[in-house]
């Protein structure tokens, strides 16, 4: 083969080289370009502050519109929310997600309050791991805790008082007007202050008497069950209360199926039911909270607090009243 030749094949093969060389690296590059891209894809993902908001009843529309508070504020904060509770009231199912959230170093913890001992050394617990915890709708006031979130229950039992304590007028012909009231639970403190507080409006007036109190476990069903079972025992009583947003409805219930429609209701919150209620005229009053505020709030704090700045003992909510008129009151 002569020497031009050679050469042709020389060049030739170093022309294939060379684009071989080319495509690999361009490969490589492109390869090296993808790893390091979903590396920063994870590394992001991960680097977002981990906030577990443990509610009282994972499907309550109360609690709903708490966690889309939540979930609104953490996704402009760039917080990862992980919203977890109870299928049905159960404190011992949140005594053991707070555990959970403890186990799993989660950077800080959203929660319900509870009157119990194991909750508030839990709370405690996470507090002293370096895992910030705020109370959200009810306080752990012996607790820890940097903060809490909602409103003042207290004043809001007191202001339905004085809302029942004007209605009882309409029964005036009797020596003695009798009020039964529902309060959801017996250990959340938000609950136990607005019956406290309640009862401090009530007890002023002697025509006015608390003849019942029940506890409904957040459950329309059981608020109608224990509605019904006030007006058996009490069939002189004239005025039902519900304090947890599903007391309402239940108690509607009870007293349509009772025949008892000259009993006056009071609900707490506005969901829905009470809402369609009260436009029917069914339920003469309602104290709206502001719960998804609450959620939001609390994760703007929370992230306050994530980023080094104080939070507040208390962040409190103002409160409304609807009437079945629809008027609102400030």
């Amino acid at each position: 083969m002569s020497d031009k030749r050679w050469a042709a094949v020389l060049g030739l093969l170093f022309l294939s080289f060379l684009y071989l060389l080319f495509q690999f690296m361009s490969s490589t590059y492109r390869n090296q370009a993808l790893i390091r891209q979903l590396s920063e894809t994870e590394t992001g993902a991960s680097s977002k502050p981990h906030v577990m908001l443990i509610s009282q009843e994972l499907d309550n529309p109360y609690w709903r519109m708490i966690e889309q508070g939540a979930r609104d504020a953490a996704n402009r904060l760039g917080i990862a929310l992980e919203y977890v509770g109870p299928l049905r009231i159960n404190t011992e199912e949140q005594t053991m997600l707070l555990e959970k959230a403890i186990a799993a170093k989660v950077d800080a913890i959203l929660l319900q309050g509870i009157h119990s001992i194991a909750y508030t050394r839990l709370i405690d617990q996470a507090v002293a791991q370096g895992i910030p915890v705020i109370t959200v709708d009810a306080d752990s006031p012996d607790s820890k805790r940097l903060s809490y979130v909602g409103t003042d229950n207290y004043e809001s039992g007191r202001r339905l008082g004085e809302i029942v304590a004007e209605a009882g007028r309409a029964f005036s012909d009797r020596p003695v007007t009798k009020i039964g009231v529902l309060i959801g639970s017996n250990l959340a403190e938000n609950q136990t202050l607005r019956l406290d507080g309640f009862r401090s409006v009530i007890s002023r007036h002697r025509s006015l008497q608390i003849v019942d109190v029940r506890v409904s476990n957040i459950s329309r069903i059981e608020a109608a069950q224990k509605a019904s079972e006030m007006l058996y025992l009490h069939p002189d009583i004239a005025i039902i209360v519900g304090m947890s947003a599903l007391d309402g409805a239940g108690i509607l219930q009870a007293a349509k199926s009772s025949g008892r429609d000259d009993v006056l209701i009071f609900g707490f919150d506005d969901i829905e039911e009470t809402k369609q209620a009260l436009a029917r005229g069914e339920i003469e009053a309602t104290i709206i909270q502001k719960p998804y505020r609450m959620g939001y709030d609390s994760v703007s704090i929370i992230h306050d607090v994530l980023e080094g700045r104080s939070a507040p003992a208390r962040h409190l909510m103002d409160t409304e009243v609807l009437t079945k008129d629809g008027i609102r009151l400030e």
